[in-house]
């Protein structure tokens, strides 16, 4: 646990500074598509812009990433987090180095070019990557690999966010699979150094800080949170929907996949023309909305149209995450809802839908509540954030089998479970579950032939009824057990060898093995 603690600090920092970079890639892309400039400032897209530009830039960016995606790295394809979860589940927690350098480069051509992601899933498996890397080239385990690789991913998030709580939930909830010392000690470890570091290069401030004076909750305030809640549930499913249902429908092309992004990136400029300020991270429309100041246009054109294009853009394979986007929708969501609900204090409506509509979406309720707060440092408002958190999150249980992160894994063919609970077989002892044959055939069994003794333990089994019968010597240790699986292959081998075939293949039917040997 130490070691890894220690091994943690240097991959946090590097987190951090790889947050960073991915940050100012970003800007770099954004200005180069649509100002023509050389500036890492991140900066809003959309508004102001020649039709043609808003159409075909994201198209430009869409072709690009498939051409790296199929000459360079097929991982950069997607939104990052369920590859970090493959990764961890099949990988051995391995990473190749080129994904550290293409995901992000790829994730800041998809948003620079207008795409409606967001930078968290990049850096998370950019974070991982360095973990992962470091603890290959110490040749280190697969339980110390996995836990640097997802403490590299969380201090990136913790980083790109100034969200050190959120990342470690997050890595709970989401990557460790397990809650133990010897990983969530590390992961708390590089996080707290990426924090650090983070305030050094990017300043410590909220990044979408939020006013609670004059706030005051009464009962029927805190049951309305619920409604949010069933609403963000209700996004959650549809836009989750959406996402697998475009990925089926891209699937069906008659064309490679390599092309898909640049399909994407058409559906993007089609949904920039009906509401520019959907397209891009959209930092700045997401601070409008968390603050009470955004038109009821501006709202319901976040909602609908960021919501269709990213939803059908991601399911075409494009580079992007996919938290930013989700902030954007359950904040317009809120406040939608906030214009026939009560006014409490400005953008409060607002922050519980973006808090229901990531419990909803990535399943993870408690991370989604202590985002929410983080981003905005409005503390005060923690118990309504956890009613709308946790009724979307159970709500949206309800609606999907698995949550837009888990449905990638599930159709690559893997299971994958995130219930906490406690295998029931370290809280027993051998001797408390382990029932005593209820015979025993003794070495001095007088049998002439191997099949006798099964024969005789046939009739114990049938006799006693117990599952399985020792074989023991004189001084009563077990040699060994024959259960019912025993009998039936002795019984198999017998018909093996008999003349009459028929006779045999009747015999497999009635057992339900036809055509076995």
């Amino acid at each position: 646990m130490l070691l890894v603690a220690a091994l943690a600090i240097p991959v946090g920092a590097l987190g951090a500074l790889a947050a960073w970079a991915l940050l100012g890639l970003i800007g770099l892309a954004t200005n180069l598509f649509f100002f023509g400039r050389l500036s890492t400032s991140l900066v809003a897209v959309g508004s102001g812009h020649p039709w043609w530009q808003v159409l075909t830039l994201p198209v430009a960016g869409g072709l690009v990433i498939g051409l790296m995606a199929r000459f360079g790295s097929e991982k950069i394809r997607g939104h990052g987090m369920p590859e970090a979860i493959e990764s961890i589940l099949i990988g051995g927690s391995r990473i190749a180095p080129k994904v550290a350098v293409l995901k992000p480069v790829s994730a800041a051509i998809s948003i620079g070019s207008g795409g409606p992601f967001g930078a968290e899933g990049p850096i998370i498996m950019t974070g991982g990557a360095i973990g992962s890397i470091l603890a290959q080239h110490l040749h280190l385990t697969a339980d110390e690999r996995k836990t640097l690789l997802v403490a590299g991913a969380a201090s990136g998030m913790a980083a790109t966010f100034n969200s050190p709580l959120a990342a470690v939930l997050l890595a709970v909830e989401l990557l460790l699979f397990e809650w133990r010392p010897r990983s969530f000690i590390p992961v708390a470890a590089g996080v707290a150094v990426a924090t650090v570091v983070r305030g050094v290069i990017l300043g410590t401030a909220p990044i979408f800080p939020v006013s609670t004076s004059g706030l005051h909750l009464t009962p029927g305030i805190e049951a309305l949170a619920a409604v949010v809640g069933i609403s963000g549930a209700i996004v959650a499913a549809g836009a989750t929907w959406l996402v697998y249902r475009a990925e089926d429908a891209f699937s069906r092309l008659p064309i490679h996949w390599m092309w898909w992004p640049a399909i994407g990136g058409l559906i993007i400029g089609a949904g920039g023309l009906i509401e520019p300020r959907a397209l891009g991270v959209g930092y700045d429309v997401i601070d409008q909305l968390l603050t009470g100041h955004a038109t009821t246009g501006l709202i319901i054109g976040i909602l609908v149209v960021k919501t269709l294009i990213w939803s059908l853009s991601l399911g075409s394979g494009t580079s992007g995450g996919v938290l930013a986007p989700i902030f954007m929708i359950g904040a317009a969501l809120g406040a939608a809802a906030g214009l026939v609900l009560p006014d409490v204090i400005p953008g409060f409506w607002a922050l519980l839908g973006l808090t229901a509509v990531v419990g909803g979406v990535m399943r993870s309720p408690l991370t989604g509540v202590i985002f929410t707060l983080e981003l905005t440092n409005a503390w005060a408002v923690a118990l309504p954030l956890l009613i709308a958190s946790v009724v979307a999150y159970g709500a949206s249980v309800l609606f999907l089998r698995r949550s837009v992160l888990t449905e990638k894994i599930a159709r690559r063919g893997l299971h994958l479970t995130r219930d906490y609970t406690t295998d029931p077989l370290e809280t027993f002892f051998c001797e408390d579950v382990m029932r005593a044959p209820a015979a025993d055939l003794t070495e001095a069994t007088p049998v002439l032939h191997p099949r006798e003794t099964l024969r005789h333990a046939a009739y114990v089994l049938a006799r006693t009824g117990a599952p399985e019968a020792a074989v023991v010597n004189d001084d009563g240790a077990c040699l060994g057990l024959i259960g019912p699986s025993d009998l039936l292959v002795a019984r198999l081998h017998d018909l093996t060898e008999a003349t009459d075939r028929d006779r045999s293949l009747r015999y497999l039917t009635r057992v339900g093995m036809q055509g076995s040997k």
